[in-house]
């Protein structure tokens, strides 16, 4: 493997020219050899540099020197000092008289050194284009071991894999300065922007380490799933587990945490071999489970369904007197936006580290409410096909004992998705179909159907039917028997008072 690191005693480990080109190359041989690349973050972003002769040398021409707070007109160099800084082209600066004196006022500031300025940007654009790569072709594994800014925290989030220690962050800005450009103190500190209680949340971290032994600890499990290059098979391993023995952790039909049907409990063996799974994001969208385990020593990439209810807690804004904090639930079995997105996140990875991936489906659909539809559920749903459609290993959609498969979820992780790569199994007791039987009531059994079989099935109504159809055909015989212009009269009871009106 290929490892990558800041060097923190260094201008802070911040990155200029050379650093973004070292960097490049390293990655560029971890490419042209197909082996993996780590990164290993303890940087403070693109450098921002300052040009420390002229730091030292110039003056202010301040608009009144007896108030200086009312501001400056220009900053200036004395002849004796632009004559030293001149040959180094540190400065342009144009001659002028002002207070009785010659001064140098300075235009432009260039600096003797290179990594100054916007070429630190330029370079940073370089790394972050050869990072994406990367996550093409090989695979790439960052930890942060203490920060992560700018351009640094961009590299760290194209590489995918994220190890974060609990102590570091990983921000754009830091807080400082949000609070300078905000006009107040909202921010106490960057954990607060970017600490493992945002981003473990978010997804951009998929796992936590409390020590920085802890960390490499973790990036060197994963390792152990991932073929050694891009050209081998993955390592399969002699597993203590026998591959013979059955499964006997059944899935209950109520709520329950599908985990155990992955690792089992004492007695009752799951489906994969004893100890190995490992879940990554896991406080990130909880409907959905993702991880990596061995099937008879073999790695794959597993992903299920949470069936249980879930909360889901939207911090509040600091930034913002009026946000709050919120707490939402999110029904078990199905793909929200941000659970719809963790899966395709999920087989991405999988895919480019060559593992077969085994889906337990168990989804009754997409949430497609008001709110989800404007956080873009159809947008993540659509990635989850397009994350299989690319799909470079085995991809296996296995429907459990007593879970079910319908609408839209069954749509994407159909096998003819890519026919090449997916098969899909189902248990006997599993179930599947285009909706749910309370909504197929409500699109297809309309009032008119259900009222024929209402008069088709229920007793009583079928004995008042009877009993109208009769008393409608006694109508009919009566109206038949009848002259309508003299019938009323022939039927009226005729009185005393009636024959006088007569």
């Amino acid at each position: 493997m290929v490892l990558v690191a800041n060097e923190l005693t260094h201008y802070m480990g911040s990155f200029g020219p050379q650093e973004d080109w070292l960097d490049y190359r390293a990655s560029q041989y971890a490419r042209e050899r197909n082996i993996p690349r780590i990164y290993i973050s303890v940087n403070s972003g693109a450098r921002i540099g300052v040009a420390e002769e002229v730091k030292s040398e110039f003056q202010v021409a301040w608009l009144d020197p007896a108030r200086p707070e009312r501001g400056f007109k220009y900053i200036y160099l004395s002849p004796e000092a632009y004559s030293q800084l001149s040959p180094m082209g540190s400065v342009k600066a144009e001659l002028i008289e002002d207070e009785g004196e010659a001064r140098y006022k300075i235009t432009d500031i260039i600096g003797k050194e290179d990594g100054l300025g916007v070429e630190c940007l330029r370079d940073a654009g370089l790394i972050a284009g050869e990072t994406a790569q990367a996550y093409e072709d090989i695979v790439t594994i960052s930890i942060v071991t203490c920060r992560a800014i700018g351009i640094g925290s961009y590299v760290v989030r194209l590489g995918h894999r994220v190890v974060q220690v609990e102590s570091s962050y990983i921000i754009l800005t830091g807080h400082a300065a949000l609070n300078k450009v905000l006009g107040r103190a909202v921010y106490a500190s960057n954990n607060q922007l970017g600490g493992v209680q945002v981003m473990h949340n978010n997804g951009v971290t998929h796992a936590v380490a409390t020590t920085d032994l802890d960390a490499v600890r973790t990036v060197v499990n994963w390792l152990q799933f991932v073929p050694k290059d891009k050209l081998s098979m993955v390592p399969i391993m002699r597993s203590s587990d026998p591959i013979s023995r059955p499964v006997e952790w059944v899935p209950p039909r109520a709520p329950h945490d599908p985990r155990l049907m992955l690792t089992g409990e004492p007695g009752r063996p799951g489906f994969v071999d004893a100890g190995s799974f490992d879940e990554i994001m896991k406080p990130w969208a909880q409907t959905v489970i993702a991880g990596r385990a061995r099937l008879g020593g073999i790695p794959i990439g597993i992903i299920a369904v949470e069936t249980r209810t879930v909360e889901l807690t939207q911090p509040a804004d600091p930034a913002n007197l009026d946000s709050e904090c919120k707490t939402v639930q999110q029904a078990g079995q199905v793909w929200f936006p941000d659970s719809a997105y963790k899966t395709s996140e999920a087989i991405n990875d999988f895919s480019r580290e060559g593992l077969p991936i085994i889906i337990f489906a168990n989804w009754r659909g997409f949430s497609g409410g008001q709110k989800d539809m404007y956080e873009q559920i159809l947008k993540f749903g659509a990635e989850i096909v397009r994350s299989l459609r690319g799909a470079r290993a085995p991809v296996l959609v296995y429907i459990p004992p007593g879970a079910e498969l319908r609408g839209g979820a069954w749509a994407v992780v159909d096998p003819s998705v890519h026919s090449a790569r997916m098969e899909m199994y189902a248990d006997n007791d599993a179930r599947g179909g285009v909706l749910e039987p309370e909504a197929i009531v409500v699109v297809k059994y309309k009032e008119k159907d259900l009222l024929k079989t209402m008069h088709r099935m229920d007793q009583e109504l079928m004995r008042l039917s009877a009993r109208i159809t009769e008393l409608k055909e006694q109508m009919k015989v009566i109206s038949k028997n009848l002259d309508r212009r003299g019938s009323i009269d022939d039927v009226l009871i005729k009185t005393d008072v009636g024959k006088q009106g007569e």
